[in-house]
């Protein structure tokens, strides 16, 4: 019964066409997108659901921009009354020069006694450093105002790349903090799967190589590209229930697919070098 199950196993190793110890086991796994907000907000509107699928700079969703819009009036009216405040410094200037340049041609004539001339020159120069001041705080004022449109147009979250709406974290009404997700993207070039190499297959899988991944209900293989290879070895996970790799170290390999894939997140694969 145990040579007849012995090679009942071979027979079916070879029906597959291949070696056992060639094949790797491994993981399906994704670098998610995280689409959050710069500000902290109540979303009010959420414009897709898990499994959509968007195009890149389509709206996903939109925090209520009421408190954020009356920061932008008032840094708005603060930038107006900054430029008026301008305007006016301007005008004291320009009066404060002509009085010294008529103080200075009469004093050079004989008719303006000294200390109505230094008087005339204090007032100028005082005019000019609040000509500057009242410039410094309206580019300051001009600041804050841009700021503030920028604060009004972060309300809105837009997907970067073109994917899949895997997770929603927060739905209409609920307060989000500044930079915590509101959804999960998944961009298609973003899947890759991650295995477990043997130092023994260590130098056949350097960085760059092709391997064939197959899951189940896979159609067909799937070519992926080695990116990482770990520096350092581990001991053998526990989810690879591989009795000829138990207790051995391996080294842990990625490997990115070039376009979409059936595969899925935390879905077991198996790992073969592509020829």
């Amino acid at each position: 019964m145990k040579r007849s199950l012995i090679l009942s196993l071979a027979l079916f190793a070879a029906a597959c066409g291949g070696d056992p110890g060639e094949v790797l086991q491994g993981y399906g796994e994704a670098d998610y997108i995280y689409l959050s907000s710069q500000e902290t907000g109540v979303i009010r509107e959420l414009l897709v659901r898990e499994g959509d699928a968007v195009e890149a700079g389509a709206q996903v969703f939109t925090l209520d921009p009421q408190r954020l819009q009356y920061g932008a009036a008032s840094a708005s009216a603060q930038s107006a009354a900054a430029v008026a405040a301008v305007r006016t410094a301007q005008a004291n200037a320009v009066l404060a020069e002509r009085n010294y340049a008529r103080g200075l041609e009469l004093f050079e004539r004989g008719f303006y006694p000294r200390a109505r001339l230094d008087s005339d020159r204090a007032a100028r120069d005082a005019a000019n450093a609040q000509l500057a001041q009242a410039r410094r705080e309206a580019g300051a004022a001009e600041a804050a105002t841009g700021l503030a449109r920028e604060r009004l147009g972060d309300t809105s979250g837009t997907a970067p790349v073109a994917g899949t709406i895997e997770q929603i974290y927060h739905r209409p009404g609920e307060v989000v903090p500044a930079g915590q997700p509101v959804a999960a993207l998944l961009a298609p070039t973003n899947m890759k799967v991650r295995f477990f190499v043997p130092q023994a297959m260590l130098s056949r899988l350097p960085v760059g190589t092709r391997v064939s991944v197959t899951c189940d209900g896979c159609p067909e293989p799937v070519l992926a590209t080695v990116s990482f290879v770990a520096a350092e070895p581990q001991f053998t996970p526990p989810v690879i229930y591989s009795l000829d790799q138990r207790e051995k170290l391996v080294f842990l390999v990625e490997a990115r697919f070039e376009g979409a894939t059936p595969i899925r997140p935390g879905a077991p694969v198996d790992v073969r070098i592509a020829e």
